[in-house]
């Protein structure tokens, strides 16, 4: 017998109730009243061949205000209304189960129940769980509560919709993410993706026709004309991914010359995206939805947080980051050979941040500035220290540092050069914008400011940079506080110096977006008439990739360029 099963528990108070069962439907939804303040959904029973169940948390306007995943590894959830700014009132949970197999019915519309929230429901006979309420029950309850709410909490979540994006460090409402702005927002701050109006627009939908070489997935139309966004629109999707949705704020790491890993970013209408993690397989640029995949706790969806392969261990280290008014400084670990997830207990004190850079160095993470919470939990500041990571003991310490020490900032670069030095790079702590060079002697444990020749870029954070060579490396894109750049610029540390580049495939404006540069084997399955692959990747060569991020007209990117390493050092 399949005693499967998806329960969930609305208020401190209230009985664990049957939302889904094995012989069920795959599909309900529950109306959870204004006086309910947390949520949790778990479940229960052998999960056999089905593959996760999709939660969701909706507003009146069916809007999502927070989502989350069970799996057979992670196999409870839970939310509190303090951590959803959008959360206040009414609201509705919405919970699919997908099986092995989808049928067309699975999508039809859900069932919608009353959340119990009383030790005082109807139970059933055959059971000890809770029933759902009959249509009759149901419609009696909608219309008491219907009488009483009047009109004033519909206004409210109208509202709600129209606030546009800002930059962390600023603002009075919403100030946890550099994408949010609230209302009566402080001077000198700028907004970035804003959705509000008829902005929630994104051109990571839109799939036209590639100008540019290297261009895989959806790409940014090249006119003027926007498209509105599907999924902006459908909170709920209705048939699975077969790429990441548009997003911004994510990490992208290569593990090797075949794969890289995706985890985390926001999407439209400051929302986290529902499909957090994803396999991306260079060989013919497909991508494969990877959440589901590993064992262990998984990360919770976030923003801003940094993650970094270590070749020697094989294993992929995510820090900090934030989600909404929550704020990160755990680490996990995904280890890449048996694709298990572990969360570490460190010793050691490190504050939560996001928007910082984190480097490997001799296997331990050295973790740079970024923005932290202070008081917690809104932005107050940026950091101007640096932590270092030891992964063999699991501690965090702060090394002594002697030199000219870099200002606070966040959204800056860091890139580690011949194995003994890390160039740091722009950022910003509001309202100024840096364009700045430092360098951190590895052996010394000193930093130095470095004075640069050559036409430097514009200040600029949130900008994505890669290591070309023993001697280069890139900088393209980013963020000035009134614009996303799609500038490209190379720096040599024998002469420091800075050339400006121009390629035709770097030339969409984006920030937030993930670059990274990695040896890439040939794939002899492609065509000439293959449009979407760079044809100067030849075997074992080095390749750029570049990933998603957004611009400041709220709109959010999924395509993926490629370009030759050996191109651009050719336009050097």
């Amino acid at each position: 017998m399949d005693d499967f099963g998806v329960f969930a528990v609305f208020g401190v108070h209230g009985p664990a109730q049957r939302l889904l069962s094995a012989d069920g439907s795959s599909r309900v939804a529950v109306a959870v009243p204004p006086s309910v303040r947390q949520v949790v959904l778990f479940s229960s029973g052998p999960w056999g061949e089905r593959i996760c169940v999709n939660a969701e948390l909706n507003d009146a306007d069916r809007m999502p205000i927070t989502i989350g995943k069970l799996t057979p590894y992670n196999k409870c959830l839970s939310w509190e209304q303090w951590e959803e700014e959008t959360w206040t009132g009414s609201v509705i949970l919405n919970v699919t189960l997908e099986r092995g197999s989808l049928e067309k019915s699975d999508w039809s519309e859900p069932e919608l129940i009353l959340a119990v929230t009383e030790y005082t429901p109807k139970f059933c006979p055959s059971q000890d769980t809770v029933a759902p309420l009959t249509a009759r029950e149901l419609n009696g309850k909608r219309k008491r509560e219907h009488a009483s709410e009047g009109d004033g909490d519909e206004n409210k979540l109208t509202k709600r919709g129209e606030e546009e994006n800002v930059c962390p460090n600023g603002g009075t409402v919403e100030k946890t993410t550099p994408v949010r702005k609230g209302r009566g927002q402080i001077k000198g701050v700028q907004k970035l993706f804003s959705s509000g109006g008829d902005t929630t627009k994104t051109k990571g939908t839109a799939n036209v026709a590639r100008e540019a070489q290297g261009i895989v997935g959806r790409t940014p139309p090249q006119s003027a004309a926007r498209t509105k966004s599907r999924q902006a629109k459908t909170p709920t999707q209705t048939t699975p991914l077969v790429s990441p949705s548009g997003r911004w704020g994510q990490s992208l790491c290569a593990i090797d010359a075949q794969t890289a890993i995706l985890i985390g970013g926001q999407g439209a209408r400051m929302q986290f995206c529902k499909d957090p993690m994803w396999k991306l397989c260079t060989e013919d640029k497909s991508w494969v939805a990877a959440e589901t995949l590993a064992e262990g706790p998984t990360p919770e969806a976030r923003i801003g947080h940094t993650a970094i392969y270590d070749p020697d261990s094989r294993r992929i280290f995510v820090f900090g980051g934030s989600k909404n008014k929550k704020w990160f400084n755990d680490v996990h670990i995904l280890d890449t050979q048996s694709w298990k997830w572990t969360m570490v207990e460190a010793q050691g004190k490190v504050p939560p941040l996001a928007y910082h850079s984190c480097s490997m160095f001799r296997g331990e993470l050295f973790v740079l500035g970024g923005v932290f919470p202070r008081p917690n939990p809104e932005p107050d500041g940026c950091s101007d220290s640096l932590y270092i990571f030891d992964p063999n003991l699991s501690i965090w310490y702060q090394p002594i540092v002697t030199g000219d020490m870099p200002s606070p900032r966040s959204g800056h670069s860091a890139c580690v050069m011949q194995e003994r030095k890390i160039y740091v790079f722009g950022g910003w702590d509001t309202p100024v914008c840096y364009n700045d060079m430092y360098m951190l002697d590895l052996g010394l444990m000193e930093f130095s400011a470095v004075k640069t020749t050559g036409k430097a870029p514009s200040p600029r954070s949130w900008h994505g940079s890669a290591v070309l060579s023993d001697t280069k490396f890139l900088v393209h894109g980013g963020y000035n506080g009134n614009n996303a750049l799609s500038d490209t610029f190379i720096f040599d540390i024998d002469t420091n110096s800075w050339t400006e580049v121009t390629l035709p495939q770097l030339a969409v404006p984006r920030a937030g977006h993930s670059i990274i540069a990695m040896e890439m084997a040939d794939n002899p399955r492609f065509s000439a008439e293959d449009e979407d692959v760079d044809k100067n990747t030849g075997p074992g060569s080095r390749t750029l990739l570049v990933f998603g991020g957004g611009d400041n007209e709220g709109n959010f990117y999924s395509d993926l360029t490629t370009v030759a390493v050996e191109e651009l050092l050719a336009a050097f």
